[in-house]
C-alpha cells in the first residue's frame, strides 16, 4: 500500500505544496457528500463544487494560507448551512465518481474550515462557480435564485487521494500542518 504525505505549516510559508494528483481529482469531480454535526447528530448531504487555488488570508485569522479550496452553493437556512454558519465550523467530505469497480476505485476524502463567502471573496468565488457550472449562468431564473443563496467557501486542513487504479489502498495525502 503506497502512501505519500505532504504537509504545510499553517501559515503557508513553507512545507510542501498540495500534490498535483490530489487537485488533479478534486478538479476531476463537481459533487461532494459532506459532512457535518449539529445538535441532533451527524448528518450528510450532496453538494456540487467547484474549486479554486487557495492562496490568500484566512477568515478572521490574517494568516496567509494557501492550498486548494472548494466552493458550493446552499442556503444557510438549511441543516448544513445552521450547522455550517457558526465561528470555527467545520465540515468532512468525500467526492467520487458513481459505478466505480473497486479494483479502478479513486476518490478524495478530506476536512477542513467552512465560511459564507461574502464581498470582493464571493465576487471572485462566484466567478469559479460559474465557469465550473457554465449551466448556471445559461438560466436566467437559475443564476438569480443562486446569486441570492450563500456561497461557501471550504478550506481543506487534510486531503487523502484513494487510487485503487494505481494498486489496491494506494492513497496520497496532504496536510496543512
Amino acid at each position: 500500500m503506497a502512501q505519500k504525505t505532504g504537509t504545510e505549516d499553517g501559515n503557508g510559508t513553507g512545507g510542501s505544496p498540495c500534490p498535483e494528483a490530489i487537485r488533479r481529482a478534486l478538479a476531476a469531480h463537481t459533487t461532494m457528500t459532506l459532512a457535518y454535526t449539529d445538535e441532533d447528530g451527524p448528518q450528510a448531504c450532496a453538494v456540487l463544487y467547484a474549486t479554486g487555488a487557495g492562496s490568500g488570508v484566512a477568515a478572521g485569522s490574517g494568516a496567509a494560507v494557501s492550498g486548494p479550496v472548494l466552493y458550493f452553493v446552499t442556503a444557510a437556512t438549511t441543516r448544513h448551512g445552521r450547522a455550517l454558519a457558526g465561528p470555527g465550523a467545520r465540515a468532512a467530505f468525500t467526492a467520487q465518481r458513481d459505478g466505480q469497480e473497486w479494483s479502478g476505485l479513486t476518490g478524495l476524502q478530506g476536512r477542513g474550515d467552512c465560511r459564507i463567502l461574502t464581498g470582493a471573496d464571493r465576487a471572485a468565488a462566484w466567478q469559479v462557480y460559474l465557469a465550473r457550472f457554465p449551466f448556471v449562468a445559461g438560466s436566467e431564473r437559475l443564476r438569480d435564485a443562486l446569486e441570492r443563496t450563500s456561497l461557501w467557501e471550504l478550506r481543506p486542513d487534510w486531503l487523502r487521494l484513494i487510487d485503487n487504479g494505481q494498486g489496491f489502498g494506494h492513497k496520497e495525502e496532504w496536510s496543512r500542518g
